[in-house]
């Protein structure tokens, strides 16, 4: 009697187990499609009233002018910028980051949002859980004891193995609703000048005016997702008055059925360029179809920059990965730049001096397909320019990558390269 009721017990158990890997396998290792497969074409440009048009219809995200927009370079004048944000705040401070350890970036910081809830400011962190897997439990204890709403986002769990590989990628803070900030910079040490051979070099942005609202939305989207808990009222959603001459736009992406948004847009801009296109991201391995999009703006007489990291890069696999399907641009005319001092993480792009964006996106598959992201996208000469000046102040720093240098390079690298290649979807 007893052998006959274990055997189904151990059948059932071993189903239970290929359920679990299978979930696993089908909604982890299988990122969501690409949606946008056909080129796009396009007989207007960036600065067309039809490009504006349509991005704002598309995105279902106004397009606001009326905004200043600070730009702040490296950890030290980020960190600063945000700790002060915080000991000003009155009302309520919104967090969503990736990563976040070390003593001298999320631990300051944890103090900070920490003294804000206990002088009554409404504090919500939201935090990755893998970008923060390294970090002490006394900083999330430290702010939870001080009344910090904080989440770990997709903690491990059994209910959520279909979706635990899509993190959120954005890095956000809202203070009081009115200032936001938004860029490419984690709460990490790696983002501090004592870090040595590992400092990141990164962009990062304080904003004020009208999308500083669709900044706090996108939080509490997630935060909803998250907790249950609805964000609502002045003490998040203000009166927004104009604050400069910027006209912006929130560019907000996930994996989640028809949010693609990222590729999509930047597929669209690329289309539109005529004279130029300036970007740099940290992650460059984007689909072939972006990669076909890229040339194809190069062979019709745009100049297209693109500033990745070099020797430096925190993950030496995709950037052999990636240099494995630079061909087709290099011999097109793509002009692609490593940087040398240190590992390059900054999220920008430029086109025709005209449109721009910023934020967490990177140029890959990961950020295209399986994180949750947040850009801004720029709709004037003015803050264009400044966004490719950026850039092109980081190009002083970058050696040009040769078609030669492709054919010449070592057999083992591209190996390593062609290895890595196979978990390009989630690259």
């Amino acid at each position: 009697m007893k052998k006959s009721v274990g055997i189904p017990l151990l059948v059932a158990a071993v189903l239970a187990i290929f359920f679990l890997l299978g979930n696993l396998l089908l909604f982890n290792a299988l990122p969501k499609g690409k949606r946008l497969l056909e080129p796009v074409a396009l007989d207007y440009s960036v600065a067309d009233p039809a490009f504006r048009q349509t991005l704002d219809a598309m995105l279902h995200s106004p397009i606001w002018g009326g905004h200043s927009i600070d730009p702040l370079k490296d950890g030290e004048a980020i960190y600063s910028a945000m700790r002060a944000a915080v000991r000003e705040a009155e009302h309520s401070v919104t967090f969503e980051t990736y990563e976040f350890w070390g003593a001298d970036s999320a631990g300051r910081f944890a103090e900070e949002l920490a003294a804000a809830a206990e002088r009554g400011v409404q504090v919500k962190a939201l935090i990755d859980y893998i970008g923060s897997r390294t970090a002490h439990e006394e900083k999330f204890e430290r702010m939870e004891q001080a009344g910090v709403s904080v989440v770990r986002w997709r903690k491990p769990s059994w209910y959520q193995l279909s979706r635990f590989n899509h993190r959120t990628h954005r890095k956000l803070l809202m203070i009081d609703g009115q200032t936001g900030f938004i860029g490419g910079a984690n709460k990490a040490d790696n983002w501090l000048p004592d870090a040595g051979d590992h400092t990141y070099r990164d962009h990062h942005f304080r904003i004020r005016g009208p999308v500083v609202a669709n900044m706090q939305a996108a939080f509490a989207e997630t935060w909803l997702d998250a907790t249950g808990e609805l964000l609502q009222g002045e003490r998040f959603f203000p009166a927004l008055a104009e604050h400069g001459d910027a006209t912006l736009q929130l560019l907000k992406s996930s994996p989640r059925e028809g949010r693609h948004r990222v590729r999509t847009t930047f597929l669209y801009a690329i289309a539109a360029a005529q004279t130029s296109i300036t970007a740099s991201t940290a992650y460059f391995y984007p689909d072939p179809s972006f990669i076909d999009a890229l040339t194809a703006a190069a062979e019709r007489g745009v100049q297209v920059r693109i500033l990745v990291p070099g020797g430096s890069i925190d993950q030496g696999y995709v950037r052999h990965a990636s240099v494995n399907r630079w061909r087709p641009m290099l011999e097109a005319g793509v002009e692609l730049y490593e940087y040398q001092p240190d590992m390059y993480h900054a999220k920008l792009m430029s086109i025709d001096d005209a449109w721009a964006s910023l934020g967490s996106s990177n140029l890959d598959n990961r950020s295209f397909r399986i994180n949750d992201e947040a850009n801004l996208n720029v709709y004037d000469e003015d803050t264009a320019r400044r966004i490719r000046l950026l850039i092109e102040d980081d190009l002083q720093s970058a050696e040009r990558y040769t078609l030669s240098q492709w054919k010449e390079r070592p057999w083992y690298k591209r190996l390593v390269g062609h290895g890595a290649a196979l978990l390009g979807a989630h690259l």
